[in-house]
């Protein structure tokens, strides 16, 4: 499993995080993902041979957001 921080966009509500984070678990290959609202930055714990970051990027800009960095 594979950690990596997520920066996006600012966060409009915390509604929205807990919305994105949501989604993100129910992503093949996601084990956890935390979005904090404060920071706008999502943790996400995941099998890199599942999921790849560029996918995961896709699946949180359908939610309206952009990614705007990784770590």
């Amino acid at each position: 499993m594979t950690n990596k921080v997520f920066q996006l966009e600012t966060l409009s509500c915390p509604t929205c995080a807990s919305k994105i984070a949501q989604i993100l678990r129910k992503t093949k290959g996601v084990g956890a993902a935390e979005v904090a609202f404060i920071s706008s930055r999502a943790k996400l714990t995941y099998d890199e041979e599942v999921v790849s970051v560029d996918e995961l990027k896709r699946v949180i800009e359908k939610t309206g957001y952009k990614v705007i960095g990784v770590k």
